[in-house]
This record gives C-alpha cells, structure tokens and sequence, in this order.
C-alpha cells in the first residue's frame, strides 16, 4: 500500500464522518464539506491504487 492509498482512504473516512455530523447537526455546509472531502479522498485512493499497478 501506497502512501496516496493510505491518504486516500483516511480522507475517506474523514469525509464520511464530517458528512454524518453536518446531517445530523443540520450544517448543511459542512454536510457538503464532508461530501467533497469523502470524493477526493475516492479519487486520490484510486490514484494510488493505479501508481500501485504500474509500478509492479
């Protein structure tokens, strides 16, 4: 596992988490801050996932 994996996944969470929280709180900003985290933390994990296959 690559270090842009581990980020990815960690922004993930973050982001759900941030996400729930602002639901639940009724922030809807910070519901969407959570939403955008969560979606680059996808990408920047599937990013590693490649840089991954390539490299072996």
């Amino acid at each position: 596992m690559n270090k842009d994996q581990v980020n990815g996944r960690v922004k993930t969470v973050k982001g759900a988490v941030k996400e729930a929280a602002g639901k639940v709180t009724g922030n809807h900003q910070q519901e969407t801050e959570g939403k955008v985290t969560k979606e680059v933390g996808k990408v920047q994990s599937k990013w590693g996932d490649l840089k991954d296959k390539l490299t072996k």
